[in-house]
């Protein structure tokens, strides 16, 4: 490694370090347990996964729990560009070890899309139509909604279509790696 490699590697952990400290005081100011804010989001991570809890076709828990996990890692890599690239903000969060939004990328979302995609199977309706409303829903109301209240703020060239692309391919992108494995598992069945 060169000096100037280590040098630069310096300035970003520098960086990296001032902004961690820089976010946990932000979190000790305006995010904890004594904040209603903090509830409001605390609330949007227990809420979904209890109604998931009581909702959840138990018969196929196992794939919707996979397809809902690839919803979660998707979601969460995009976001978390997001947030690193600074094309938008979480203002309150639960907790300041992850810079998004923990309630959104590990439950209300993924959580939402699962019961979505378990109506689809069990109705035989086309996942792709209303998949991509639910992305409308999310995208033209919901966080315009959250940019109201003060939870999401947007900056830079990003934009609600923006959003709406982002949620597309994260939920065409989980659907297409879900039927992926069960593929492979009737191949192997058929065996």
């Amino acid at each position: 490694m060169t000096p100037n490699q280590q040098e630069y590697l310096k300035k970003i952990h520098s960086i990296q370090e001032n902004l961690a400290k820089t976010w946990a005081e932000y979190w000790q100011q305006y995010s904890t347990p004594g904040s209603w804010q903090f509830w409001v989001t605390l609330g949007a991570f227990i809420l979904p996964l209890v109604i998931l809890y009581f909702l959840i076709d138990r018969k196929k828990a196992f794939h919707l729990g996979f397809y809902g996990f690839n919803v979660h890692v998707w979601f969460h890599y995009s976001d978390t560009a997001g947030v690193y690239n600074g094309l938008w903000t979480y203002p309150y969060q639960i907790n300041t070890i992850i810079p998004v939004s923990f309630s959104l990328d590990a439950s209300l979302i993924p959580v939402s899309f699962m019961l979505l995609y378990q109506w689809t199977i069990n109705h035989h309706k086309n996942y792709y139509v209303y998949a991509t409303v639910l992305c409308l829903f999310f995208a033209f109301i919901f966080k315009p909604l959250l940019t109201g209240i003060g939870f999401f703020q947007l900056h830079e060239w990003a934009t609600y279509s923006y959003l709406f692309v982002f949620y597309l391919g994260v939920i065409l992108l989980s659907k297409w790696i879900t039927n992926l494995f069960l593929y492979f598992e009737k191949q192997h069945s058929i065996r």
